[in-house]
């Protein structure tokens, strides 16, 4: 069974080494592809200012984080519903150096790239010439996004699980299956009504096609063969 965590985050700004956090985790587990209800999801306090820019993207005052737990608060649970999961993250790169700068403060392992896939890169092999943005994949492909005024960890992970499944083959691989399956059940439905017709019994038998003097030659036949003849035995 494969067990995958849609993951997204919300920051301070773009790069950690600058002295900046994450103050929003949103993460969405799937099992074979299909999202199973559970998800992992906080706000954060990063101990630090909240500059205008950042606030403008996703609506997170320092007034509004100022109660919410640190990382260090969280991090053994957040690591607990990740475990040895895939993480399924767009633009991975951008993420992944956030998470695993907020371990490294906590001294703890960094989360192996090896463990995650970047949907930013999948979608570009796909759709090298085009925008390949999250609202821009959720409108190629159909997925409903407005609600997405502002950018929010949970509810982008929700719209990247979607968006993940159309990259992988999605909607249209599983329409081609139930295709696939409707015509096989049709094909036996109709060889099972072939069959069916085929084993009824006729209204009015056939009248016997030997004549009697056929069937005595058959008789004659048989008793000159003797005792020991196999239809004797």
């Amino acid at each position: 069974m494969t067990r995958e965590i849609i993951l997204d985050t919300e920051t301070t700004g773009i790069s950690p080494a600058d002295g900046h956090r994450i103050v929003e985790i949103g993460a969405i587990e799937l099992l074979n592809h299909v999202p199973t209800g559970r998800t992992f999801h906080v706000y954060l306090n990063p101990e630090r200012d909240m500059p205008r820019e950042a606030e403008a993207v996703h609506g997170l005052s320092s007034a509004f984080l100022r109660d919410k737990p640190l990382f260090k608060a969280v991090a053994g649970d957040f690591l607990e519903f990740v475990s040895d999961a895939t993480l399924v993250i767009h633009n991975a790169t951008f993420d992944m150096a956030f998470i695993n700068a907020e371990l490294s403060y906590l001294e703890k392992a960094p989360i192996d790239m090896g463990q995650v896939v970047d949907t930013l890169a999948i979608a570009r092999r796909k759709h090298p010439m085009a925008s390949n943005s999250l609202d821009a994949l959720c409108k190629r492909y159909g997925v409903d996004n407005s609600r997405r005024t502002k950018h929010g960890a949970l509810l982008d992970a929700e719209l990247l699980a979607d968006v993940y499944i159309e990259l992988l083959g999605g909607r249209q691989t599983a329409l081609n299956l139930m295709t696939s399956a409707t015509k096989a059940v049709e094909q036996i439905r109709a060889t099972a009504s072939q069959v069916t017709h085929m084993v009824q019994a006729r209204a009015v038998p056939l009248p016997p096609r030997l004549t009697d003097e056929e069937r005595q030659a058959h008789q004659t036949l048989v008793e000159s063969l003797g005792p020991a003849a196999l239809w004797s035995n």
